[in-house]
């Protein structure tokens, strides 16, 4: 089923950390009017009053024109055709309580890299299992692009990715401009777990980093890391893909490698000696690694794939093992 998007077509965005900011700050900048759901009073009012987000990317000036924000999710879902899920899966389910609108005749664009850790579920897969909603009116949009940057206007590329192509081309025509670039994509599941997995890689590379672990080896890790990556999408689920495209393998090596990554942040405090939980509490912003390592472990007990590196970075941060030994034991697996 081809979905009716239109250039008229209105925008729900449910979440208010920097990935959503940054992506309202690509609808604005395309004039598409977004609908945005803030349950923070001062990030409210700082919008109503200055069009700014004062919590997250506050240099980021918004037309005020173009947004309508409101503290209910109902309002949101009933003022927009297509619905855009930038909120940390940890919190996805206490934000959608509150919904009674129906999500019958709406688009969910899933751009939140998380796994819904009660449920052991994808963001697409939670829609389709806790709303009854087809895989027609389900899609995801990832790839390397940190907040920040899209935030500077910095060039990017995103994947969108619909079980109909001619949805996604209708949906990637929202963002897409001189400084967003976009390709099509109809594999929701190996992106959206790809987006799951880079999390959890972005962690082993900056516990290697943080344990003093040179270039040398780190790009070893990384390329691994890859491997493991690819292994585990084609295994669990056949598709014809090529996971070095940038939807993947560019995903992985920015959160891998930046400054910007959050998880990679966690990573290396860890490794250089942090408690997990002391760790976690440095944290400004949530490191979605941290609950996909535990994800990751529960979903694969049905698939059994050989996933090491997945493997230590759960040891260390559920198990409370040793961050210097565990990496040393992978280094004679690589």
């Amino acid at each position: 089923m081809a979905f009716n998007i239109t250039e008229n077509t209105r925008c729900g965005v449910i979440g208010y950390g920097s990935w959503a900011t940054a992506l309202v700050h690509i609808l604005v900048k395309n004039k598409v009017h977004v609908w945005w759901h803030i349950r923070n009073e001062e990030v409210m009012e700082s919008l109503m009053t200055d069009g700014v987000n004062s919590k997250y990317l506050s240099e980021v000036e918004f037309d005020k024109n173009y947004i309508s924000p409101v503290s209910d999710i109902n309002e949101v879902v009933r003022n927009a055709e297509v619905v855009l899920i930038a909120t940390p899966s940890a919190f996805l389910k206490n934000v959608m309580e509150d919904l009674t609108e129906s999500l019958e005749n709406k688009f969910i664009l899933s751009a939140t890299k998380g796994i819904i850790a009660d449920d052991y579920t994808t963001i697409t897969e939670y829609f389709n299992q806790a709303y009854n909603l087809p895989y027609s009116q389900l899609g995801v949009i990832s790839g390397p692009s940190h907040a920040e940057e899209v935030a500077m206007d910095r060039l990017s590329y995103l994947t969108v990715a619909c079980k109909d192509e001619d949805n996604a081309r209708k949906v990637g025509d929202m963002f897409k401009n001189n400084n967003f670039m976009l390709s099509l994509s109809t594999d929701i599941y190996g992106i959206e777990y790809a987006a799951v997995l880079k999390n959890i890689y972005a962690l082993a590379g900056g516990l290697a980093a943080g344990l003093g672990y040179g270039d040398n080896f780190r790009a070893v890790l990384t390329a691994a890391c890859a491997k493991e990556l690819t292994r585990f999408v084609n295994e669990s689920y056949p598709f014809e893909r090529d996971t070095m495209n940038s939807a993947y393998l560019g995903d992985l090596l920015v959160t891998t490698y930046s400054s910007f990554s959050r998880n990679r942040r966690l990573g290396q405090l860890i490794g250089h000696g942090h408690t997990v939980k002391s760790a976690l509490n440095e944290m400004t912003m949530v490191a979605e690694g941290y609950y996909a390592a535990a994800c990751i472990k529960k979903v694969n007990e049905k698939h059994n794939i050989e996933m090491p590196i997945a493997d230590m970075v759960y040891d260390i941060l559920y198990r409370r093992f040793s961050a210097r030994k565990r990496m040393k034991e992978l280094t004679a697996l690589l």
